[in-house]
């Protein structure tokens, strides 16, 4: 029996035009009128989905056919639109932006959950080139169900008419008009949007509201999601397996960058989740195996430093052979040494023989295949798994080391040894998502049982 799921794309010509806020403030407005809201962010981002899970007061999953493959994002959007009156979709950069041949772009993963799209522009310094524009888009790929625009940034009642009469011109809706507002935007820093963990979330959520209450057509908006054609059947809910491990995850304001699904696999294959916080406890959990995403450990390096018993911890762990599994901030915090923005030194863990330091510009962005160099805790030699990477920092090695992996970027194909793999210690700056390799999960978490199992007969006495 095929499903039926309320939905709508919020995508643009381009990056930094807007479609976060936009995007957020139809999913606060519609969960202030008492729907029940789900939102999705495609594309590999941690800091969107922030946003947009404080606005429609639940959790926003990512959507990604590069890191889970198509048949596995269409599971995880109907598992997790379950019971939601209407699901909300941020796209990624421009409508049609994405990986090498468009993977991964807000375009197709449009097109296959067969989801109506907005349009969002910027018009700022732009008159009726808006309708070009709009046009463009629209013919671009008529497979994509655009179904109207959302004009951002009008700077007076007269250049709003001008843009609006020429998008209506060119035989495309308006659905909203919103002027320039500066209290609706979200600070920036280096990797873009500031986490929602260390903004005013009270003040912008009012603002976005208000805004699109009274910019937005929403009942439109909920006739198009509404109108979206019914999807295939529901998958079958994913087996849980018994509880074979404690696996201690690090999440605080320096962690926060996880993939609801991705956790999930964990849990699927037999892990109980078990939070922490390097920032704020002294040591870790009583646990089988350590996590760390990865987040903004060079932006809170000195707390991070000065938490000696937390980082004693981590190293006496490592030592005793505990599965350690860490993604580009937490790589950086298993070095020795992370100089941040400032040219400040930082001592961190230890554990990897490397330093990291904060660089003025990006230094790699981009999906990427990376072939495991050796066996490890989440891959067998040879296998390969597919990531992203994002990071303005790089690693120097201080000794000759075992990498982790061969990356193969996506765009260029340029390949490099990255990382490093060592007994049960993995870590580098691949962003990895569970639910596309559930291998990966089920090797993770049983190292952690073989791990646990250890420990315990050593704490046995004898017989």
């Amino acid at each position: 029996m095929e499903v039926v799921r309320p939905r709508l794309v919020v995508a643009a010509v381009h990056s930094g035009s807007g479609k976060t806020t936009i995007a957020s403030g139809i999913a606060a407005a519609l969960a202030a009128r008492g729907l029940r809201v789900h939102p999705f962010k495609v594309g590999p981002d941690y800091i969107d989905p922030g946003y947009l899970g404080l606005a429609a007061g639940s959790r926003a999953d990512s959507l990604d056919t590069w890191l889970t493959g198509e048949e596995t994002m269409k599971k995880i959007f109907l598992s997790a639109s379950e019971g939601a009156d209407v699901s909300i979709i941020e796209g990624v950069m421009g409508l049609y932006d994405g990986g090498a041949g468009g993977v991964s772009s807000t375009a197709q993963i449009a097109k296959l959950l067969r989801a109506p799209v907005l349009l969002v522009i910027d018009v700022r310094s732009m008159g009726e080139s808006a309708a070009a524009i709009a046009a463009g888009f629209r013919d671009y790929d008529r497979g994509v169900a655009l179904r109207g625009v959302i004009i951002n940034r009008f700077g007076s009642e007269n250049h709003k008419k001008m843009v609006c009469d020429a998008v209506r011109c060119a035989g495309l809706p308006v659905l909203g008009a919103l002027p320039r507002n500066k209290d609706a935007e979200v600070r920036e820093r280096h990797l873009g949007l500031l986490p929602v963990e260390e903004n005013d979330d009270g003040r912008y959520i009012e603002t976005v509201i208000k805004m699109t209450e009274n910019s937005v057509d929403l009942d439109a908006l909920l006739q198009i999601a509404r109108g979206a054609p019914p999807l295939g059947e529901l998958p079958a809910p994913a087996a849980r397996a018994e509880k074979k491990a404690k696996i201690a995850v690090a999440r605080d304001e320096a962690f926060s960058f996880y993939y609801p699904e991705s956790v999930y696999a964990l849990e699927a294959a037999g892990a109980e989740i078990i939070n922490f916080s390097p920032l704020n406890d002294e040591k870790i959990p009583d646990c089988g195996g350590l996590i760390f995403g990865g987040g903004f450990p060079e932006v809170f390096a000195a707390r991070l430093a000065a938490n000696g018993p937390m980082k004693e911890s981590v190293a006496a762990a490592a030592s005793s052979g505990m599965p350690i599994y860490a993604e580009c901030g937490g790589f950086m915090y298993l070095t020795r040494e992370i100089t941040d923005l400032d040219g400040v030194p930082h001592k961190m863990a230890g554990v990897i023989p490397m330093r990291c330091r904060m660089n003025d510009s990006l230094r790699t962005v981009g999906y990427v295949t990376a072939r495991a160099l050796s066996d490890s805790v989440v891959a067998a030699a040879g296998e390969r798994l597919r990531g992203h990477e994002f990071h303005f920092s790089s690693a120097e090695e201080e000794e000759e080391i075992p990498h982790a992996f061969e990356f193969t970027k996506n765009r260029g194909g340029e390949t490099y040894s990255a990382g490093y793999a060592k007994g049960n210690v993995l870590g580098s700056y691949l962003h990895l998502h569970f639910a596309g390799f559930p291998k990966a999960a089920l090797r993770f978490v049983e190292k952690c049982a073989e791990y646990e199992k250890r420990v315990l007969r050593r704490r046995l006495p004898p017989e």
